[in-house]
């Protein structure tokens, strides 16, 4: 079976990287004997060359960004470092798959599936939500991130806004304020986010401050956005690194 490199972004705060492995694990679980390697781009390491280096440099190698967005890091920050690594004589078999959310204008049931039961888990009743992501000054981003809010919205059967933790507004606590002005009395906030830091916990802490009844937890190692990874693999959707000759 294909080897699978997971890529995240990378934080200081150490619990992010704990819940990369522990998705790693989920994934490595659906496909008994596949390696399954992790790496980060920023803050944590091994970082994505390092990790190459151990695979044989002329066999496949599935490189799944754990993004949630194609934004700078995943269009730009990603394919750099699979160009150093292949100018430094290895990764030639590798191939970067789409990020883990819509690469195209359907949103993945997978990744739907995995918001909803971080909602769950969080328990509250609703009327309205607010999906909370760390935020980017990219437009297509920004929009990726509204049709996720849309669809999550529409398979509920509540109105959801998209709200951010930086860069771009309105912040969560703004979302959640405005959605009463639209008849919402109980207004909850899912979480677009992989796993906590900063930015997670600046969206949580502006929406409770503003007054929603709860905050899911990030996505983390959810059995769905296990079942996305291996998808993607399975799919080797090719964004041809920089660098590549295919």
């Amino acid at each position: 079976m294909t080897p699978a490199l997971l890529v995240a972004h990378g934080s200081r705060d150490p619990r992010a990287a704990a819940t990369t492995r522990a998705l790693a694990g989920a994934v490595a679980a659906l496909r008994p004997g596949a390696p399954v390697e992790v790496a980060f781009l920023d803050h944590a390491g091994p970082r994505v060359g390092d990790v190459l280096r151990s695979f044989d440099p002329e066999a496949p190698v599935a490189v799944v960004p754990l993004l949630l967005t194609a934004a700078y890091h995943g269009r730009v920050d990603l394919p750099a470092a699979l160009a150093e690594a292949r100018a430094a004589g290895f990764g030639s078999g590798a191939v970067l798959t789409d990020v883990l959310g819509p690469s195209g204008p359907l949103v993945p049931a997978a990744l739907l599936a995995a918001l909803r039961r971080r909602l769950r888990e969080s328990g509250a009743e609703l009327d309205a939500l607010v999906l909370a992501a760390a935020g980017t000054r990219d437009p297509a981003a920004l929009s990726t991130v509204d049709r996720v809010a849309a669809a999550l919205g529409a398979t509920i059967g509540v109105p959801c806004r998209a709200a951010y933790a930086s860069a771009a507004a309105p912040t969560a606590g703004e979302a959640v304020r405005a959605l009463p002005a639209a008849g919402a009395q109980r207004v909850a906030v899912a979480a677009y986010f992989l796993a906590t830091g900063r930015l997670y916990r600046t969206a949580a802490g502006s929406a409770l401050a503003a007054g929603a009844v709860s905050v899911a937890e990030p996505l983390g190692d959810a059995p769905e956005l296990a079942r996305l990874v291996v998808d993607r693999v399975a799919s080797m959707t090719v964004r041809a690194p920089v660098g590549s000759r295919s």
